[in-house]
Parts: C-alpha cells; structure tokens; sequence
C-alpha cells in the first residue's frame, strides 16, 4: 500500500469456521423422483474445500473489464496499457472463477453447476443468485498473469436453510501457486431460491448496515445503457439471463437483467473515483449485499459516507439506487 491514508469499502460481516476435508458417498445428497433430496445435512457442508480452479488473464481483459464498468477518459492509467501507472481495476479477479483460462465464451450454466458438497443439494444455476459478495486486496493485481500460476481456492464457511431458500457462504483465495503469493481474499453468499425447506440450520440474522441520516460526502451517477449487460458479459459472465428476454422472463424478470457483479462493479468504480481520486493503490476492501435487479438502462446513484478512520485507513458506507424502482 502507498503511504498515507487509504481507503476501506467493507462490509463487516463474516464467518470463519474451521474446514473438514474428508468426503465420502454417504455424504452426498441423493435426488428423489420428485425433484427434493434425501440424504441432506447443511452441517455436513462447512469445511468443504473444492477443487482448485485454474485461471489466466492478459492485458486486453483488464482493459476491457475497466471499459465494461464505466471508467471513464480522465482514468487512463485503468484504459492504456503503456500509461506509466497502469494498473487493473483492484475487482478485477471477481469474475476469474467464471472466466477461469478462456479466452472464448463457454457454457456458463454447465460451469457453474456446483460440485457436490458434502449433506447439501446442488444449486440449481437457473434459480440460483448472488446474495453478497466481497473482496480484500492483499497485494496490488498483476496487468496480466503472465509468468504466473493462478488457482482460486474455495472453501464452505456456511450452509444454511431459510425454507424458501438454502444459502452457501463461500470464501476464496486468488494464489500464485509458484510462490505461495496471495493476491486476494474474496467472499460470496449464493441464495438457492425455491431450494430450502429441509429444516437445517437458519444462520445468524444479518441487519442491513444503517446509512448516516445526513446528506452523502459524494454521490456518483452511472447510466447503463441496452448494451452494458452485453459488453460486461464479455468479463466472463455469460448466464444468457443477462442477454436473452426470454430466459429473463422465465426466471420471472421483465426481460434480461444485468448483471449483479456488473452493479458491484460500477459501485465499486464509484466510489473509488469519488473519494479516492481513482487511485488503485488506496483501495482496501469492498462488498456489498444485493437488494433488487436492475435491468440494461437503468440508470444508478451510489449514496458514499464516509464513517471511520482506523489503521492508515478510511471507511465508508454507501447503497446504490436505481431510481426508477427502488
């Protein structure tokens, strides 16, 4: 990190639980001609570590991921890979475990259909949507992983059943494995809607982060437009709900809807431009909870507060809106 202060987007929730790594048959949840699971046991699930996922990017994706979210002219040192500073977006590796070595589009529901984890049913893609999701910068993210060897690690940190959904709590290591070198800590919390209801554990209650009742320190404003689903998707997440109406529609939306690590992002890219002059080397830490779709065109307002200032860093809160619905 440079000197001086920087700047911390957290949102403070986690869970840490000490992993098992044995699986065996018996432990696998066993589909019933009725579409329900016997055999399920979401205590069964915490310290489920997956496979290890190979990936690999170049510098046309960390300039293309930057262009998706809306970094702007003024932000060149993100846009031109011969600036003197240039660097990745610091969330750039959030969608590395879609991405993972292509360069091509792939089948995004067949990938990301769940290996089995141990008492818990697989999540089905088509129902299934980001609840939360985080990341903590450890070291500054290379322009390219050239000369390096990626894996992301995942392991279960939680696996709960709130009846109508069951919820995966999920942290991750993005890790040159030639050298040991951690890059980034990233958390996530998947919602399987219409999937619970088999008496498990609930999970601790969450309360939403209360926004200060004063005006924002700085607010941005970011218009989607019809193709921003479209051009995000080229970062890796190619789930044809965010380019065909039809399968938006299916999963109950009024037509395809963008991406929820698009928002992320574009919040994300806010707020470090608002009171961190787009400065990459300040940035810490960001997560946010997901409230409600947005769909292409819509346009979005990012509320920042600044709260805190501990350890060399600044803390703030923020909650995007989208005008029109929320």
């Amino acid at each position: 990190m440079a000197s001086g202060t920087g700047v911390s987007f957290v949102y403070p929730f986690r869970i840490i639980i000490t992993p098992r790594d044995n699986m065996g048959v018996e432990d696998i949840p066993v589909k019933r001609s009725d579409g329900r699971y016997d055999n399920v046991d979401f205590r069964k699930a915490v310290g489920h570590k997956f496979r290890p996922i190979k990936c690999a990017y170049n510098r046309r994706d960390v300039l293309l991921f930057a262009n998706a979210i809306g970094v702007q002219a003024d932000e060149k040192h993100f846009l031109y890979e011969l600036h003197p500073r240039f660097a990745a977006f610091p969330t750039f590796p959030i969608n590395l475990a879609f991405k993972q070595t292509d360069q091509d589009v792939f089948d995004f529901v067949a990938r990301t259909t769940s290996e089995p984890v141990p008492g818990m049913p697989p999540f089905d893609a088509q129902r299934s949507v980001d609840g939360e999701r985080g990341i903590e910068i450890l070291r500054p993210i290379p322009t390219s992983s050239a000369g390096l060897d990626l894996e992301i690690h995942s392991k279960v940190v939680g696996a709960y059943d709130k009846g109508g959904a069951m919820i995966s709590e999920q942290e991750h290591e993005l890790i040159d494995i030639k050298t040991g070198t951690v890059y980034v800590k990233m958390t996530s919390t998947a919602f399987g809607m219409g999937q619970g209801g088999y008496g498990g554990p609930k999970g601790p209650s969450k309360p939403a982060i209360k926004m200060p009742a004063r005006q924002p320190d700085a607010v941005h404003t970011y218009k989607t437009t019809p193709e921003t689903a479209l051009l995000y998707r080229l970062c890796g997440d190619y789930n044809p709900m965010h380019a065909d109406d039809d399968c938006g529609k299916r999963a109950g939306f009024q037509g395809a809807i963008l991406q929820g690590l698009g928002t992320w992002n574009i919040a994300a890219h806010g707020l470090l431009r608002g009171v961190a002059a787009s400065d990459p080397t300040r940035f810490k830490a960001f997560g946010a909870r997901f409230k409600s779709v947005v769909y292409p065109g819509d346009e979005l307002e990012t509320w920042i507060w600044k709260t805190t200032s501990d350890d060399g860093f600044d803390n703030y809160v923020f909650k995007t809106y989208c005008e029109k619905r929320w």
